[in-house]
């Protein structure tokens, strides 16, 4: 009976060891491409790209000539549609982080964030003082709205497959409906197994 409780000891010790594993921090401005997926390097490269295009393009110099002033964007949807799970919010965050970095244009918040500045605005209309109440009717209006998609083709045989991801964004001037700048990103991996 002591033997085989020994055995019992020894094979959990095998096992337990056996499904250790390492963690090492790594700079996530570097992560490396393990599985071949998106992954927050794709997502913040492809940000910063796309950004600095639309950026470059004729649109923001037609607007400062006629409007004297920067524009002021908002980042609306970025629709998955690639073959794996994606999370947009992250890459619209990419997009709105190199929106700011650029400093050319102004960022005013989207969707879920601006209810929620709405809703503490109107808290405050009841629960703060009236010199520290923030007031409605003072929000800066976008000028335009970036909208986009996230699409891949996977082309996969026995041990090796090819993942081709394209992210198109458009820019909307929201007053007039006109689309003044299309842009778009494709990331080619090749993955052998």
């Amino acid at each position: 009976m002591k033997q085989l409780f020994t055995l019992a000891i020894g094979a959990f010790l095998l096992i337990a060891t056996g499904c250790s594993h390492k963690v090492t921090r790594i700079d996530p401005s570097e992560t490396p491409d393990i599985s071949g997926t998106w992954n927050n390097t794709d997502s913040r490269l492809t940000a910063e790209e796309m950004i600095n295009q639309s950026l470059g393009d004729k649109w923001l110099t037609n607007h400062m000539q006629v409007k004297g002033k920067k524009p002021v964007v908002i980042v609306g949807f970025v629709n998955n549609k690639s073959h794996e799970h994606i999370e947009a919010e992250t890459f619209m965050k990419d997009l709105e982080r190199s929106f700011i970095a650029t400093d050319k244009v102004g960022l005013v918040q989207s969707g879920q964030k601006r209810e929620e500045l709405r809703a503490e605005k109107a808290d405050q209309q009841t629960n703060s003082t009236t010199s520290t109440m923030k007031k409605f009717g003072l929000e800066k209006g976008a000028d335009y709205i970036l909208q986009g998609s996230i699409n891949s083709i996977v082309d996969a045989y026995k041990r090796k497959k090819t993942a081709t991801y394209q992210v198109n964004l458009e820019l909307t001037n929201i007053e007039t409906n006109e689309v003044v700048w299309i842009g778009d990103k494709k990331i080619a991996k090749y993955v052998k197994n």
